[in-house]
């Protein structure tokens, strides 16, 4: 037996601090903002190009500028996290957050809003994982790491809907700047409340010197990657510039894998992504969410332009998936993760929700919101939930606190490129089905009516198309959450069995901790 694994065996645990549930409150307050943040401005859209002149071909850098930004600079800030202290990353993240959300609406030119998009995945990709982070060092009881897990669990899965409602409103009866200005309450109130509640256990810092290489390789990288897969969208697979930055992003990923292996301290150590449990959590929660993000934009188009539904109606058409979130996460997932083992509710999940989407493979411009929609939102939300509660906890379960920031930062950057590829990949199958349907059917539509009737058929086509594909996703994750994670019930005696050779002192950990 390892000396640290001695070590932990022989030490008590550590007392809990007592204002643990206090913090959890405003954490989840700033997972709130940033989660919603992802689909509240999707829906301002259309009012803030009319009103600051943005071009159509401009207009994707509104969602674009961010993207990059964030998915950019997530493993950065989860290194920073780390170094600095989770605290003072969340606050700092939080403060800059909410000056970016004031710049952009206040924007009077096309320029300053796509500003303000980046500055806020900047400070977004500093706040994210320190809010993460922060919950998997403060929460070590085996049932509290549950409840904890489970509530945040839901607000990272129905936070988006909830933007859609929120988005909703605000841009109907306010304005689109809202939208942006909502942020900063928010912000001002997570981070007075950490700033006074949060007591960060001591000694978890990583005060290793900055892997510069390391930090230059991974950001240029995942730009490229997204970047890759947003452009992919509006220019086609076969463009140049795609190519290029397909091809830019495997090389730069692949040196940084080579120099992080080399470096003495690496901004990305690998046995936090080569052990089998939290490799098989990232992967299979980034393909979920491929599936999910893709399904959000079909059915908010499907709702507005097929059903001729209001921003407003929309936001409340996605409520079912919300509370099928929350009961998931937090009735399902809390109750059975310390009974069984990870996988049994991750692979099930995935498979409930797969289900659901499934169901809406049947969309027709007449379904029935009743008939169909609620019910395959409700499953799409129970499995989810349930699947997304246990795949954050294990996500930055035995991992040293020293690399918990930079844990965390990869469970949000498997969202954030999952969230990209889902957007994209999905995005052009059904725009290929929609073209091809159009082309089949044009030439019997002879009057005006006809024609458009055509058109809204096509465009079902291309979303039940796409997501036939999204049903094969959420399976194929599903089989790697069954496959890979191998982890025991937390608390259990047989914890996670590592597949990196991280030994005894990782296997024993989660255990000891817990009690």
């Amino acid at each position: 037996m390892s000396e640290t694994a001695s070590k932990a065996l022989g030490a008590p645990a550590a007392t809990p601090d007592a204002g643990r549930w206090k913090a959890l409150v405003f954490i989840a307050l700033a997972q709130l903002m940033v989660v919603l943040d992802a689909t509240i401005v999707n829906i301002a859209l259309p009012s803030a190009q009319q009103d600051l002149g943005i071009s159509d071909g401009n207009r994707q850098w509104v969602v674009t500028a961010y993207a990059l930004a964030f998915g950019g600079l997530l493993l950065f800030g989860g290194r920073i996290a780390d170094l600095w202290g989770r605290k003072k990353a969340f606050v700092v993240g939080l403060g800059g957050f909410a000056v970016a959300s004031a710049l952009g609406g206040a924007a009077t030119n096309e320029a300053m809003m796509f500003g303000a998009r980046a500055l806020q995945g900047v400070f977004g990709a500093l706040l994210a994982p320190a809010a993460l982070s922060l919950l998997a060092v403060m929460f070590t009881d085996a049932k509290e790491r549950a409840k904890a897990f489970g509530i945040y669990g839901a607000i990272a899965g129905g936070g988006g809907a909830v933007g859609l409602i929120l988005g909703g409103f605000l841009t109907e009866y306010l304005d689109w700047r809202w939208t942006f200005f909502v942020n900063i309450p928010f912000a001002i109130v997570a981070a007075a409340g950490a700033y006074f509640v949060i007591r960060e256990p001591e000694g978890g810092r990583n005060r290793s010197p900055l892997d510069i290489p390391g930090v230059v390789l991974s950001t240029l990288g995942l730009v490229a990657l997204v970047y890759g897969f947003t452009r992919a969208e509006s220019e086609g697979w076969s463009d140049s510039v795609t190519v290029g930055m397909f091809v830019a992003s495997a090389v730069l990923l692949a040196t940084f894998v080579l120099v992080e292996s080399k470096v003495k301290a690496p901004l990305l150590p690998l046995r936090v992504i080569t052990e089998r449990n939290r490799g098989g959590v990232y992967l299979s929660l980034g393909l979920a969410i491929i599936a999910m993000f893709g399904l959000f934009l079909f059915l908010t188009y499907y709702l507005q332009i097929v059903k001729g539904y209001s921003p407003v109606k929309t936001g409340f058409a996605f409520l079912p998936m919300i509370v099928g979130m929350i009961t998931g996460s937090t009735q399902i997932g809390t109750r059975l993760m310390t009974r069984v083992a990870p996988r049994l509710l991750m692979g099930p999940g995935f498979l409930v929700a797969a289900l659901g989407m499934l169901l809406l493979t049947r969309l027709e411009i007449g379904s029935s919101y009743a008939a169909l929609l609620l019910p395959a939102m409700l499953l799409l939300g129970l499995g989810m939930g349930t699947a997304f509660m246990p795949a954050m906890s294990l996500s930055t379960q035995g991992v040293e606190p020293r690399d918990s920031g930079v844990a965390s930062a990869m469970v949000n950057t498997s969202q954030q490129v999952g969230g990209a590829i889902g957007t994209a990949l999905l995005n052009t199958i059904a725009a290929s089905a929609t073209t091809a349907y159009v082309a089949d059917h044009i030439a019997g539509a002879t009057s005006r009516s006809q024609q458009q009737l055509v058109q809204l058929e096509a465009m079902v086509e291309g979303y039940t198309s796409a997501i036939w594909f999204a049903v094969g996703i959420l399976v194929v994750a599903a089989a790697i959450a069954l496959t890979f994670v191998n982890a025991g019930r937390p608390g259990s005696a047989t914890a996670a069995g590592s597949g990196s050779g991280e030994g005894v002192a990782d296997e024993v950990k989660i255990p000891v901790v817990a009690h």
